[in-house]
């Protein structure tokens, strides 16, 4: 791609050189560049909108759903086209290439499909139906994978591509999200040398102060969009860039390679969607959408553990709290909201939000529940609450008062919850179909996170999902059906306007209203185990427009009539069906 010499795409990157790589000339860094992207695949969205009401993400392991003699990226294909069918219509497959540990996030070779799940054909074939979401597993890699090797051996490529530490350097204003030792020692062709391992010592941390490793990362980039990945999630992008006397956590440089990333992928791919996967308190998270030029969606991290908190302690008011004070997403940008993934529920992005206190009797309410609990390291050597390990769905089998009879509505409500906010809403796979916990895989494993990591058998699985009085089958069913009625309402397009009701605290509510006002929802959901009346007079319903809820189809009348909630209930009430 010739590009004339005062082109924006040249002086932006000129900019993002002078921070991350000032002794390389920008000329040589367009050509290398260049070389790895000349004609690309570029996504389906090229040329349209990004994101609609219509978009929703599953998020899935590729060996989630498993059945004898067929590759489990072949059984999940099917169970997408059966089950879930165009009611949800992108799905992330959580790292795929072959792996040390760490469950697909210490890759080996980023070129490769893990035998175990499939092939790339396994990969075109979901992607040719589906929206498809891959990880970039960008902080580290593997000890077992082909750089490594190379770095002990001296050689490329690989040689330089680490991060090496003095061990007597200090360290301790690091930002740990783990327990484990930060450094490791290891033989090389030069000698011992000790490595930087933010996670654990399997998974060496990356240095990208060698513009020669993000050129591997461009041609790991270029096969995935060649196989048809339009959505790019960065894996622990804010512990990339290093600099001793730092927390080395969300580093200006860091930012400058996401925008570094941005610039690259919307001149050669546009179309392709960066999410930054940072699990860290709020505002922190909030920074990754830049000025609207760094990633394009940011995970929601701070709703999980808000959501949890509300429905087991049956109150808003830290949920409402803080969505109050979130802002509206940049243009062009969005939010993705989940209440669930293959990790466990973070607690750092309660920080803040919630006391200690509280955030004590949820932990404690959870542990009763079968769930368990993973800590990460302080400066002073104290280890603090990182996330809660839990299958969602019984996470809220209860409340903080014990187990009730509500567990199927409280999930429902919950994920009902999450569909309506302002972003594109995430179903992991065992929100998706009910999964309880997991412990016997915690036993073998020996991992926490396990918990909420099952691999169904395909054929029990469907099963259930035949069977009307399953939890699986009735928790399915609904969300789906919801999803139906959701995609087809332009109030809840991800860019829509969102508002924060000011109700009751046994209620959490909000409105949205499409881009072109036409239509407008009152989402009021009851977080509650007993009845709730609703005065609709509270909602400011306007008199001219004929109300009903889309979920029961109930009709108001009366505008200033009290209406009750059922424990869980949930109601969008809108003007306009959007049909």
């Amino acid at each position: 791609m010739n590009e004339p010499e005062s082109s924006p795409y040249l002086h932006r990157l000129r900019n993002h050189c002078d921070l991350l790589y000032p002794n390389i000339p920008p000329e040589d860094v367009s050509k290398r560049i260049e070389e790895v992207l000349e004609g690309v695949k570029k996504p389906r969205s090229s040329g349209n909108g990004l994101w609609s009401s219509q978009d929703a993400i599953l998020i899935t392991y590729g060996d989630s759903i498993q059945r004898s003699e067929e590759s489990p990226l072949e059984t999940l294909h099917q169970f997408l086209r059966q089950t879930v069918k165009s009611d949800i219509n992108s799905v992330h497959i959580l790292p795929f290439c072959p792996y040390s540990s760490d469950d697909g996030f210490a890759v080996i070779d980023y070129r490769e499909i893990n035998p175990e799940l499939g092939d790339w054909d396994d990969v075109d074939r979901v992607s040719s139906d589906y929206r498809l979401m891959a990880d970039l597993v960008i902080n580290h890699v593997s000890s077992e994978s082909e750089w490594f090797k190379n770095y002990q051996a001296g050689k490329s490529p690989g040689a330089g591509f680490f991060v090496e530490v003095d061990p007597n350097a200090d360290l301790t204003s690091v930002v740990r999200p783990r327990a484990s030792s930060l450094l490791r020692e290891v033989q090389t062709a030069d000698g011992s040398r000790y490595v930087w391992c933010t996670f654990s010592h399997d998974q060496v941390d990356l240095n990208f102060r060698n513009f020669d490793v993000f050129i591997e990362f461009l041609k790991i980039i270029r096969i995935y969009l060649d196989h048809g990945v339009e959505i790019l999630r960065l894996d622990a992008i804010g512990y990339l860039w290093k600099k001793i006397g730092t927390t080395c956590i969300h580093l200006p440089e860091t930012h400058e390679m996401v925008r570094f990333l941005r610039t690259v992928l919307d001149e050669y791919a546009p179309g392709t969607v960066l999410i930054t996967e940072t699990n860290v308190p709020n505002q922190e998270n909030l920074t990754y959408f830049g000025n609207g030029n760094e990633a394009h969606i940011i995970y929601n991290f701070s709703l999980a553990p808000l959501l949890l908190h509300a429905l087991l302690a049956g109150t808003s008011k830290y949920l409402k709290a803080w969505m109050m004070s979130m802002p509206p997403a940049p243009m062009g940008c969005t939010y993705l909201n989940f209440t669930a993934s293959h990790d466990g529920i973070g607690m750092r992005p309660a920080e803040g939000l919630l006391s200690d206190d509280e955030q004590s009797e949820m932990v404690s309410t959870i542990e009763k529940f079968g769930g368990q609990l993973s800590t990460r390291k302080l400066g002073d050597g104290t280890e603090k609450v990182y996330e809660l390990n839990v299958s969602l769905f019984d996470a809220l089998q209860g409340t903080l008062e014990g187990l009730d009879r509500f567990q199927i509505d409280r999930f429902i409500c919950s994920q009902t919850i999450m569909m309506a906010l302002e972003g594109i809403p995430a179903f992991y796979i065992h929100s998706l179909v009910a999964t309880p916990n997991d412990t016997e895989l915690v036993e073998k494993t020996g991992r926490a996170r396990s918990i909420n990591r099952h691999q169904w058998d395909a054929d029990a699985l469907e099963k259930l999902l035949s069977d009307p009085q399953s939890p699986q089958s009735r928790v399915s069913n609904e969300i789906l059906r919801r999803m139906r009625i959701r995609s087809r309402q332009p109030a809840f397009d991800p860019s829509a306007v969102q508002f924060t009701l000011h109700l009751k605290t046994h209620f959490f509510g909000f409105w949205r209203q499409s881009r072109d006002r036409r239509q407008s929802i009152f989402a009021v959901n009851n977080v509650t185990s007993r009845r709730r009346s609703l005065n609709l007079s509270d909602l400011n319903l306007i008199v001219t427009d004929d109300w009903f809820d889309l979920l029961s189809g109930e009709h108001f009348d009366d505008r200033t009539q009290k209406i009750a909630l059922a424990p869980y209930q949930t109601l969008w009430i809108t003007n306009w069906s959007g049909d």
